[in-house]
């Protein structure tokens, strides 16, 4: 065993990331091939290293590693989320990702605080209740990459209000997580009360969903109006844009967490300039800060003491209280005033209330403060996110069918070809003097058999042509063809030097 803080040497500690992310992704191969939660074996990855390799034990770096990945997923999962979809459910979203919550924690914290002492552990309500309150939420990452990666369609539009869900609750227990924190922080000398708590809930949510669109509307903006040259810095661009948020919303007391989603929410829902460079780039950086995350959390996890037998006990109990009353209890109250979801729906709803990489993370928020038994916390939280994710985890798909929700969603036959297979190649080019000389309509330009002008530009305007379309000088052609040789003379027939290829 070595410790990470000894790895001096550059060079050794890129080696060891580097393995570390390997290892990680060959894991991720093997999960989907069994249907199993991916982000599971990412966090196993960390486990086995931390255990017999590395020796690690900084809340504080893992809290920053976790706060910066957060922010990444809950951006990216909110540029993924389409208004179209997700407004016929708002809200029945907005109220599992508040309501639902809330009730989780109170179910779930009366619960540990009535069977604790049974077990061994006196804990007083209140820390019960922070327990209860850092696992409160369902995670964004575990559901966004499941339904995804499986291409798992649900009826009765479940899958948009799972996302909207998974997507915009961490903020309310983030929230319920720090006030609680704060309230035991007082007993140390500081200052708390119920209407100083109340008034900390209202500024954090009403200037989190404030900025967030503020910010997204400003991104949007500057983002369409910069005209950078080199594409791939807009992605840099948006990244600054998702930090700033956060960290602009939390220094003035407000929830950044809620910020950046809502931001994502905006920006995704808008023409953007070069959205789709952008979208791939979030995608690969998504995938890497839950990898990371999930890496460092199974690093910072002692298991001789997450494993010893009173702490998986009470783990165990508290999952499981979780998984079949509290969760289910909190989803059928929330969703009482939505008559139009039938039983089945809400049965599958209460089912994929996933926990992941969230509430460790909310879990060192305690262990920072030195709250008294936050070690304890973060052990029973551990044992209860992976006891969600082995039982709901791999039984997305499976519960989805047998309620007769899910139908597959068709993968297309040509994303992937477009770039690997396809011989069909793009150029863009400017109508010339010579192109237009036998008539400036576009059934006048002589072009190569299997080719086709799929789009023009004029004047910042961009509409498909048809045969009898009028060009004009200076007018830009998107043109499609596999006899890219052939086109390459007519080019030099109509004077044509300016030419953009890409597929």
């Amino acid at each position: 065993m070595f410790a990470l803080r000894d790895m001096v040497d550059a060079e050794h500690f890129l080696l060891v990331g580097a393995i570390l992310l390997f290892v990680a992704v060959l894991a991720g191969k093997v999960a989907y091939r069994f249907n199993a939660p991916a982000l599971l074996l990412f966090l196993g990855v960390g486990l086995f290293f931390g255990y017999n390799i590395l020796s690690f034990n900084s809340p504080e770096l893992t809290q920053f590693v976790g706060m910066v990945s957060l922010c990444v997923i809950l951006f990216s999962g909110g540029m993924d989320t389409k208004f179209s979809e997700i407004r016929p459910v708002l809200a029945e979203g907005i109220t599992l990702a508040t309501v639902g919550v809330f009730a989780t924690a109170l179910l779930l914290g009366g619960f540990i605080y009535l069977v604790a002492p049974y077990i061994g552990f006196e804990l007083s309500f209140p820390i019960a209740l922070l327990l209860a309150s850092t696992i409160s939420s369902t995670d964004s990452a575990s559901v966004f990459s499941i339904l995804r990666t499986n291409r798992q369609g649900l009826r009765e539009n479940l899958r948009p209000m799972l996302e909207l869900e998974s997507g915009s609750n961490d903020p309310m227990a983030y929230v319920l997580v720090i006030l609680l924190v704060d309230m035991l922080g007082a007993d140390k000398g500081g200052d708390f009360s119920v209407a100083s708590a109340l008034l900390m809930f209202l500024v954090q949510m009403g200037l989190g969903a404030l900025l967030g669109y503020i910010f997204g509307r400003l991104a949007v903006w500057v983002i369409n109006k910069i005209n950078i040259d080199n594409a791939s810095l807009y992605s840099v661009l948006l990244l600054a844009v998702v930090f700033f948020a956060f960290s602009f919303t939390s220094i003035i007391k407000g929830n950044g967490y809620l910020a950046v989603y809502i931001a994502g929410l905006i920006i995704g829902n808008n023409k953007l300039a070069n959205k789709r460079t952008v979208t791939t780039f979030f995608d690969g950086i998504t995938w890497l800060f839950q990898i990371v995350m999930f890496i460092m959390l199974g690093l910072l996890v002692d298991l001789d003491k997450a494993l010893s037998s009173r702490v998986l006990l009470l783990g165990i109990i508290a999952g499981m209280f979780l998984i079949l009353v509290a969760r289910p209890l909190a989803v059928h109250l929330s969703l009482l005033p939505f008559r139009k979801l039938t039983a089945k729906a809400r049965i599958y709803i209460s089912w994929v209330g996933l926990r992941g990489a969230v509430p460790i993370i909310f879990a060192t928020y305690p262990w920072v403060a030195e709250i008294e038994n936050a070690e304890l916390i973060f052990n029973v939280v551990f044992v209860m996110t992976i006891l969600s994710l082995l039982l709901q985890g791999t039984s997305v798909s499976t519960m989805a069918s047998s309620l007769g929700l899910a139908y597959k969603e068709r993968s297309s036959q040509f994303e992937g070809a477009l770039q690997d297979k396809v011989r069909s190649a793009f150029t863009e080019i400017a109508v010339t003097p010579q192109m237009i000389s036998a008539g400036n309509t576009l059934n006048k330009v002589a072009l190569p058999d299997n080719t086709l002008v799929v789009m023009v530009c004029r004047d910042g305007d961009y509409f498909v042509p048809r045969g009898t379309t009028q060009l004009q000088l200076d007018d830009k052609l998107l043109i499609l063809s596999d006899r890219n040789d052939e086109l390459q003379v007519h080019y030099k027939e109509y004077g044509v030097e300016d030419i953009i290829s890409f597929k």
